[in-house]
């Protein structure tokens, strides 16, 4: 059976519209790794290596010790902010956060709860990362596995507005 150039011509199209991008780089939203190669997340440059003015004032190497090209991200913020990085102390907080702390823990803190997190989500990505093993269609693990989690900030503040609670205002709602 012989198709005609119409039919040939539109299950090219149809093939070439499924082919094409939507607009969005969906690939960032997938849970698992997509390969076998590295993470990008997890190389980081470091910084810029600088000559010292004067090589027989550097200090000797301490192995395992920090040195001047380690990624120090909370430092370098305070310090783009204006800020003084050697004020950030490992460990406690400091007295202007002390009512922070106080006030965000006073329902009890859980301890180890990163832990519990990660397994959870590990969990979660378990339960619900494997819905489209075919990969047919759009696919976007992150969306199908915490849509019920999600927020729906219009309602929240409807509720809290009915039980007279002042809000700020929320964004405008998504056009589609």
């Amino acid at each position: 059976m012989i198709l005609s150039r119409a039919t040939v011509l539109v299950v090219v199209l149809a093939l070439l519209a499924g082919c094409s991008n939507r607009g969005e780089d969906i690939q960032l939203r997938r849970i698992e790794k997509p390969g076998e190669g590295p993470d990008e997340f997890a190389i980081l440059p470091g910084k810029k290596l600088q000559a010292p003015e004067d090589y027989a004032a550097l200090p000797a190497p301490t192995p395992g010790a920090a040195n001047l090209t380690d990624q120090n991200p909370k430092g370098d913020g305070v310090a783009a902010l204006g800020g003084n990085p050697a004020a950030l102390g490992a460990g406690a907080a400091s007295q202007r956060d002390a009512g922070l702390v106080r006030h965000t823990s006073r329902y009890g803190v859980q301890a180890g709860i990163r832990q519990t997190l990660a397994v959870e989500d590990k969990e979660v990505r378990r339960r619900h990362g494997r819905v489209n093993i075919l990969r047919l269609g759009p696919t976007d693990d992150y969306t199908d596995a915490y849509k019920r989690q999600w927020l729906d900030s219009h309602a929240e503040q409807r509720r809290l507005r009915r039980l007279g609670i002042e809000t700020p205002t929320a964004p405008p709602p998504k056009v589609d």
